[in-house]
């Protein structure tokens, strides 16, 4: 079936996970929006995250997707079950792959998760993790201005490596901490910089390959697979400034990705 998978998430995060999902599904046509415009979602109210994640939804059936992949912590923990009764498409988050991760990589059952406020708040990760074991031990921070700092295009530099070491000092207590989960889709582009703060010890886990990994599952359970052998050209869309959403695609999307794209603008808000 040669219909394209939509991705969305509320700014540029979300391109990690497409940018994995291209690597592992090369025959899948990818349609991704980034809401730029209203980013960050993580201090927005629940029903504000809903109504915003519904307007990216809807633009995106326009388009005739098969498939919907959530690449944002918080619209996931705020809308996945929503979204799963209302729409007949299958529909994948990215809370319950990265938290299969965590367990996959913990040596002693201590893991630490970031993200947003709405994702910490949501309690969705420790709850993801404990339904896999219930013997897991969880720490959740959020990390305000990680998300802020990636959409102006801030990923290295003294100004990222002061603002993450400051963000994470509560984590540095934390003796037993071995595994670190990404709950935010921003913050695998600030991923070296973390693990430098957290140290070796510290393994930091990114649902982004394990997402493409469980979006490959579905599409074969359901039978959804394209087969045929044609190269997709994946368009991307997003709510903001276009300058600077291309400048930071062209960061994320290097080896000759970058040309397999074709970037765009969007008008998604209703009244």
């Amino acid at each position: 079936m040669n219909r394209p998978i939509g991705v969305i998430d509320s700014g540029v995060g979300g391109l990690t996970v497409l940018q994995e999902m291209m690597r592992q599904l090369p025959r899948e046509k990818l349609i991704y929006l980034g809401d730029t415009k209203r980013c960050p979602y993580g201090p927005r109210s629940k029903e504000e995250v809903q109504k915003f994640t519904w307007e990216m939804v809807d633009f995106l059936l326009e388009k005739e997707i098969k498939l919907l992949v959530i690449a944002c912590n918080t619209a996931t923990a705020f809308t996945i079950e929503d979204l799963k009764n209302k729409l007949d498409i299958p529909v994948i988050g990215v809370i319950n792959p990265g938290a299969r991760a965590a367990i996959k990589a913990t040596k002693n059952h201590h893991i630490g998760i970031i993200g947003t406020e709405g994702t910490v708040k949501s309690g969705a990760y420790p709850e993801a993790l404990e339904r896999i074991n219930p013997k897991i031990h969880v720490k959740a921070l959020a990390c305000p201005p990680f998300v802020p700092m990636v959409e102006r295009g801030i990923f290295a530099g003294d100004e990222a490596k002061e603002t993450v070491e400051k963000t994470l000092k509560p984590l540095k207590s934390l003796k037993n901490l071995d595994t670190l989960i990404l709950g935010c889709t921003h913050y695998p582009l600030l991923k070296p910089i973390i693990q430098q703060v957290v140290g070796d010890n510290v393994t930091v886990i990114s649902s982004s390959e394990e997402t493409a990994r469980e979006t490959s599952a579905v599409l074969e359970i359901e039978q959804l697979q394209n087969k045929t052998g044609y190269h997709p050209v994946h368009e991307i869309y997003s709510t903001g400034d276009m300058e600077l959403f291309d400048k930071i695609a062209q960061q994320i999307f290097i080896n000759g990705k970058y040309k397999e794209l074709i970037i765009k603008s969007a008008e998604i808000e209703k009244d």
